[in-house]
C-alpha cells in the first residue's frame, strides 16, 4: 500500500487528488501540518510519496510551494488536476442565517469572493487547512461557525452542506504535483518516453537585454511548448529573479538538446522533474476516504 503524505487531514482536497490519482489502488494517507514538513518527510524517506498543490486556475501559482520544491530533495514524478467544488459546511441544524464566522484556508477563501459578497455579515477567518477546520468545528460542536471545504469533509465529520458550488468560477481547477525523494525517483525511473512529456524547470538569467526572449525562442525552436512561467525574486540578490517554467514536448531528444543549450545560457538551472502530463479529475473520482479516530488526527496535527 502506497504511503502518501498530504498537507492537511482526511477530507482535504489534497486527499481527494491523491485518491483520484492513485485509484483504484488503496493508499495510506499521512497528514502533515505544513508543506515544508511534507517536503522534509518525503525527501528523507524513499518509501513516502507526496502530493503538493502548485497552481489554481483562479488564485494563480502557489509561489511558496514552488520555492520549497526548488530547495527540497524531491523530484516531480507525476501530475494531476482536480476540479475544485467549494461548499459551505456547518453543524446539523444550522442554517446560513445562523452563520457568523467562516473558516478555511486562504486560497480556498479567495476562490469564493463572490459568494461572500452576498453575505457581508460573515467574518472571514483564514485557517491552516480546509478539512482541519471542518474537523475542529465538528469536535467542538461550534454553532454559528461555517467552513469552506469539500463534500468529503462534510461526510467524514458529520457536517451539513448549507451551500454547494460556492466557488466564484465553476472552471476552478487546482494542479497538484506528485513528488518523491531523489533516490526513489531514480529507482523508479521509467524508460525515456517517446511520446509527449512535461518538464518543470527553474533558472536565473544574466542581466543581458533579451536573455529571457532568447531562451523562450530557443525552446520554441526545439518544439517545446511553454505552459507556465512564473518569476520570483532571489532572496539576497536584489533585482534578480528565479523563473519557474513548465513545458511540454513531443520529442524527448529535442527536449534534451534544449536542456543542453539552456545550461550554456542560463544560471542555476535545475530540472525539477520530467513526467507525463496529468489527467483532470473531479471529487467523484476519489475512491476510499475514511477516518479512524478524530482525536488522533488532531493530536498528529498539533505536534
Amino acid at each position: 500500500m502506497k504511503k502518501v503524505v498530504i498537507q492537511g487531514v482526511p477530507g482535504a482536497f489534497h486527499e481527494i487528488a491523491a485518491r483520484s490519482y492513485f485509484a483504484p489502488g488503496k493508499i495510506n494517507i499521512i497528514p502533515c501540518r505544513t508543506f515544508s514538513g511534507l517536503f522534509e518527510m518525503v525527501g528523507s524517506d524513499p518509501s513516502l510519496i507526496g502530493i503538493v498543490a502548485v497552481e489554481n486556475s483562479l488564485a494563480g501559482s502557489i509561489l511558496p510551494n514552488l520555492t520549497l520544491l526548488r530547495d527540497s530533495k524531491v523530484t516531480i514524478t507525476g501530475e494531476c488536476k482536480l476540479r475544485i467544488g467549494m461548499n459551505l459546511l456547518a453543524l446539523p441544524g444550522q442554517s446560513i442565517d445562523d452563520i457568523r464566522e467562516v473558516y478555511s484556508h486562504p486560497v480556498a477563501l479567495k476562490q469564493c469572493t463572490d459568494f461572500f459578497k452576498l453575505h457581508p455579515k460573515f467574518k472571514i477567518t483564514p485557517s491552516d487547512d480546509t478539512a482541519m477546520s471542518a474537523l475542529e468545528i465538528s469536535n467542538r460542536r461550534q454553532k454559528g461557525a461555517g467552513v469552506v471545504a469539500s463534500a468529503l469533509a462534510a461526510k467524514l465529520y458529520g457536517l451539513n452542506i448549507l451551500a454547494s458550488g460556492i466557488e466564484t468560477n465553476k472552471r476552478n481547477f487546482t494542479r497538484f504535483l506528485i513528488v518523491e525523494s531523489a533516490m526513489a525517483a531514480q529507482t523508479k525511473k521509467q524508460p525515456i518516453m517517446k511520446g509527449q512529456g512535461k518538464a518543470t524547470l527553474v533558472f536565473t538569467l544574466p542581466h543581458e537585454q533579451g536573455s529571457l526572449v532568447a531562451t523562450l525562442t530557443m525552446l520554441a525552436g526545439k518544439d517545446c511548448n511553454l505552459m507556465m512561467i512564473q518569476s520570483n525574486p532571489v532572496i539576497g540578490r536584489e533585482w534578480e529573479y528565479l523563473f519557474f517554467i513548465d513545458l511540454v514536448f513531443s520529442d524527448f531528444s529535442k527536449y534534451e538538446m534544449a536542456i543542453e543549450e539552456m545550461k550554456m545560457t542560463c544560471n542555476d538551472l535545475q530540472v525539477l522533474g520530467v513526467y507525463r502530463e496529468g489527467e483532470v479529475y473531479s471529487e467523484e473520482n476519489a475512491s476510499g476516504g475514511e477516518i479512524n479516530d478524530k482525536n488522533k488526527i488532531i493530536e498528529l496535527w498539533n505536534r
